[in-house]
């Protein structure tokens, strides 16, 4: 259907809805990057561009769109189809529960189960929020996962690490948005190599962890992502093998290390059979976020 006839055909909200689902199922696209089912990327991507809240669907169904408005939304869903963009990069924003992101190209789209860990401050792991002074976030990205590290625990001062300039210049625009300029330091850094002698309290990380396999597989939407935040060699563990080489040299006595590794369970046991993983219980399991502590990494 032509844009034109759509907007001849098409009037209210749910006549944009129900097309949306039917042309998104019909192109077969793939949904990973905050919703997994064309009805709620839909509901997403028709609220988000007509400026409605987010959480109010019900009220606006049957409302009758302007000509404008339509242009706006077939533009959208359009791109979302035709180009395979994810949502967030079409909206240039994400969520992590309550928490809105600024994203764009230049970073992956934020999906951390870490986040949700964080929200509970990492209970129990971490007794007291307040008593910790440092933590660091390796492989910010957006800096998300460093923002609400600030927020878990107030009195903590973040460095905020990524290889990528791109990527650190997003995370600059989220520290600004959360007024966390001074406690989050953004750090250029090939893993640990800008930090040394520096120590924390807590280490987190959402490195690559993508096997080279799966890489090669992934679906057309994943590619518009940054392949440096993707894949980390043949097995997925490039990365986490560096991060359990060297994290016990930037740990505080006492201090935690929290890594998410994706569906790298068993073959992270399997190269480390002495390491005493304790594995971390998210809403979909608990085989994606590993915690080691201070005394039990390898020297």
């Amino acid at each position: 259907m032509s844009p034109d006839a759509a907007c001849q055909e098409l009037h209210t909200v749910r006549d944009f809805l129900r097309f949306a689902v039917s042309r998104f199922n019909a192109a077969q696209l793939f949904f990973g990057h905050g919703s997994d089912n064309a009805w709620d990327e839909a509901v997403y991507l028709v609220l988000h561009t007509l400026h409605l809240p987010l959480d109010r669907l019900e009220p606006f169904l049957d409302a009758r769109l302007l000509d404008d408005e339509k242009q706006r939304l077939l533009q959208v869903l359009h791109r979302r189809i035709d180009e395979r963009l994810p949502a967030a990069y079409l909206t240039q924003e994400a969520w992590l529960g309550a928490h809105r992101f600024y994203v764009d190209e230049r970073v992956i789209v934020p999906r951390s189960f870490i986040a949700e860990l964080l929200d509970e401050h990492l209970s129990p792991w971490i007794d007291d929020p307040f008593a910790v002074d440092r933590a660091l976030d390796l492989c910010t990205g957006s800096g998300c996962l460093a923002i609400l590290a600030a927020l878990a625990f107030p009195n903590a001062r973040v460095d905020a690490v990524d290889i990528s300039p791109d990527a650190l210049a997003v995370a600059r625009r989220n520290v600004a948005d959360y007024g966390l300029e001074g406690r989050i330091r953004r750090v250029e850094s090939d893993a640990f190599a800008g930090i040394a002698g520096q120590r924390y309290d807590l280490i987190i990380s959402n490195p690559p962890y993508v096997d080279a396999p799966a890489v090669a597989a992934l679906p057309a939407e994943y590619r518009h992502e940054p392949a440096l935040a993707l894949g980390s060699g043949e097995d997925g563990l490039d990365f986490t093998r560096t991060i359990l080489r060297e994290a016990k040299r930037h740990l505080n006595p006492g201090g935690l290390l929290v890594v998410e590794i994706g569906h790298n369970q068993e073959a992270l046991e399997a190269v480390y059979p002495d390491l005493p993983f304790t594995w971390l219980e998210t809403r979909a399991g608990n085989q994606y976020v590993f915690l080691l502590q201070e005394a039990d990494l390898p020297a």
